[in-house]
């Protein structure tokens, strides 16, 4: 099994659901598509629960845009502000940790700075929002990465699929065909997703523990 989970925002439920569900092996690849923390109610939680679970299992984390908007906010002012704004929802994550930066553990400070822009795997390329259709997977300006929206997404010329989150869907992800979207809003009600490469399986869980599986097939060029 080669698993990608998308933006998962602090929903520590979520998370635990999602692994008691699908329980891959120590032997299968894990990649989450980054946005670990702000919005949801257990950024710690989350990024706890992820450091216990790969000492035993094979992760690769990607960096979304909340956990580089995180660091950035130890940089400057502007940025800290940006943060701390309703709109990024760094305040929930600072309570989840007991109210300021300097109880964020620094295990935890080293887990964001490590995660990966991009991984490629297969026919596959995961991203956390997205890549230049023109430019080679590593040539990307590093916002791209971040921030790039789906609506903009079009199909690499590596001829790879992008899996990505950042740009939330409907109840579902969206299939293009070329690229597939697993952000399903998991913080604001929705669902968090996951896809196997491999079979093309799809399992959603949400805070309520509740459960469903779908495949790949049954949201083919689906647009929400």
């Amino acid at each position: 099994m080669q698993l990608t989970i998308g933006d998962i925002h602090g929903c520590l439920t979520s998370l635990e659901t999602m692994f008691d569900l699908v329980q891959p092996s120590e032997e299968d690849l894990v990649v989450t598509l980054g946005d670990y923390v702000d919005r949801g109610p257990d950024s710690k939680g989350v990024i706890d629960r992820l450091l216990e679970l790969k000492k035993t299992h094979r992760f690769i984390h990607l960096m979304g845009n909340h956990e580089i908007q995180m660091i950035r906010a130890l940089e400057t002012k502007v940025d800290c502000q940006r943060f701390l704004s309703e709109m990024c929802g760094g305040k929930d994550t600072l309570a989840s940790y007991g109210g300021g930066f300097e109880d964020v553990p620094e295990a935890h400070w080293d887990f964001m700075r490590s995660t990966e822009l991009y991984h490629e795997v297969g026919d596959f390329i995961l991203v956390h929002a997205g890549v230049e259709a023109g430019i080679a997977v590593g040539d990307q300006d590093s916002e791209t990465y971040y921030y790039q929206r789906f609506h903009s997404q079009r199909a690499h010329q590596s001829g790879k699929t992008v899996v990505c989150g950042h740009t939330i869907q409907g109840d579902f992800p969206t299939d293009l065909g070329y690229a597939i979207c697993l952000d399903t809003c998991a913080y604001g009600g929705g669902w968090l997703s996951a896809l196997d490469l491999d079979s093309g399986k799809i399992w959603q869980t949400n805070e309520r523990g509740e459960s469903r599986e779908m495949h790949r097939d049954d949201l083919a060029f689906s647009t929400n």
